[in-house]
């Protein structure tokens, strides 16, 4: 079953509503990559990505930018996909490509970790067209953190 479908299988059996707080997530996930990058197991490199479906703008954007920016030097990307018609502009700021992320002390990320996808966008695409641009930074952002950390891939053989 693909994310959209089980979406479409969850909504029908939840109520959704706000706040919409994603730093609580973002930080959770993100004591699991420190913890990966922190203690490294021989033969074994770790990489996180966070999946963040939402139906709302995000109320705690000052909490969010700085947990971005702290989890910038870990081993994680976070995807954020906006589903329905809220006005997510907001999101797009998440999301590096106009510029460094900053946290509200000004901080700036080391790298960009966040990809931001409005599902209104792709309702009439392929799910193929979907998927592509969900993943399409997550190569790049993967490279640049084992670039940062001059780990070279390890030799596999399948």
């Amino acid at each position: 079953m693909g994310i959209v479908s089980a979406y479409q299988n969850c909504v029908r059996q939840v109520q959704l509503w706000g706040p919409t707080n994603v730093s609580p997530v973002i930080n959770h996930v993100a004591r699991f990559a420190e913890t990966a990058k922190q203690n490294p197991t021989p033969n074994v490199q770790q990489y996180f990505v966070l999946l963040v479906l939402t139906d709302g703008v995000i109320t705690d954007m000052y909490e969010t930018r700085k947990a971005i920016v702290k989890a910038s030097h870990l081993p994680m990307s976070i995807i954020i996909i906006g589903v329905g018609e809220a006005d997510f502009s907001d999101m797009q700021k998440l999301d590096g490509d106009d510029g460094i992320l900053k946290s509200p002390s000004g901080e700036p990320a080391v790298r960009d970790i966040v990809q931001f996808v409005p599902f209104r966008d792709f309702k009439n695409s392929s799910p193929a067209a979907l998927t592509k641009c969900v993943l399409a930074e997550v190569p790049k952002q993967l490279s640049q953190y084992f670039d940062m950390q001059e780990m070279p891939p390890l030799n596999r053989k399948f």
